[in-house]
């Protein structure tokens, strides 16, 4: 069975780790281009690219794979790669980049993908923060049959993964990775024997995960104590809720339910100590523990406010940058 694995993140990583110890033949890896990161702002090889070469696995970087696209270049030449890899099947995992049909139907056996929910639900590009931040009892991992559409393809495999209350997407997105490699190795040995049985997703129960944006991750004060605190865990680490205190963006990682009703504006801290930063929301109230201002380390509220004192009776902007 020779494979060629397309993935970019650590989640990919992960996948591509468990597939090459597994003694798969990977013909080729496809992964983003290198991109700008750090305070330096150096290019920076993406996780996958970097496991390939340390394993020298060859590495095509395409900027797009559209034949008739903005970068056609890069797309004849990843279809020359991908041509020459004589791939039987595509493992796809958080690749970031649209398989146009030409690939679909390149190898054999066609492209799997690693998607880290249940289908139907949380099609698309952020499945994991929307879990979170919708308070899903649940996610998991679907090993799916890639198609023309988005994340509609036949389900191969499906196991499922409890969300705690403390979890972030952080914490879920290493114990999803993990699942995924196992699973995909799975699915590779049922390929191989013809052992795989495709399930159609069923109709109900679609719903989209839409791309994370920065300004989604501020924080409304009106909305009830635990949908903040639930888009607090889905928008670690990226982007992280920010709040403003006096007038200073500030980013807030962890924090606790106060489920008594305060009366008091949404916003208006009603206590900060060694404990935390209680705030008024739009019902109940949040204790924040962990946070970080613009620069600085994400710290305890008692290291932090040490260095930025926040009294009782101030009131948190309720939106805004």
């Amino acid at each position: 069975m020779r494979i060629v694995f397309a993935g970019t993140p650590e989640f990919a990583r992960a996948a591509l780790e468990r597939l090459h110890a597994s003694g798969v033949a990977i013909a080729l890896v496809l992964s983003q281009p290198d991109r700008p990161a750090g305070r330096g702002m150096k290019l920076q090889a993406s996780p996958v690219k970097r496991f390939a070469a340390r394993h020298g696995i060859p590495v095509a970087q395409p900027r797009s794979l559209r034949l008739d696209g903005k970068y056609p270049d890069d797309a004849l030449a990843a279809r020359a790669a991908l041509e020459s890899a004589r791939p039987d099947l595509m493992v796809v995992a958080a690749y970031g980049l649209i398989l146009p049909q030409w690939v679909l139907q390149l190898p054999r056996l066609g492209c799997l993908n690693i998607h880290a929910s249940l289908l139907p639900r949380w099609r698309g590009a952020a499945p994991i923060h929307r879990a979170i931040e919708a308070g899903d009892a649940e996610t998991g991992i679907t090993i799916m049959q890639m198609d023309a559409g988005l994340d509609t393809g036949d389900m191969l495999l499906v196991e499922r993964l409890p969300i705690a209350p403390e979890d972030t997407t952080a914490s879920l997105y290493d114990r999803l990775a993990a699942l995924g490699a196992r699973l995909i190795v799975e699915a590779i040995e049922l390929a191989a024997c013809g052992g795989l049985r495709p399930v159609p997703q069923p109709a109900e129960g679609v719903t989209y995960a839409n791309k994370i944006e920065k300004a989604e991750a501020v924080i409304d004060w009106t909305q009830p104590a635990e949908v903040i605190g639930r888009r607090i865990r889905a928008f670690d680490p990226f982007p992280g809720a920010s709040t403003l205190m006096s007038g200073e963006p500030v980013k807030v990682w962890r924090c606790q339910l106060e489920r008594d009703a305060t009366g008091a504006q949404p916003g208006t801290v009603l206590a900060a100590d060694g404990a935390g930063i209680v705030v008024a929301c739009g019902s109940g109230a949040l204790r924040l523990k962990e946070l970080q201002r613009a620069g600085g380390k994400r710290l305890p509220a008692a290291d932090f406010l040490r260095g930025f004192p926040v009294a009782p009776g101030r009131s948190l902007r309720c939106s805004g940058p």
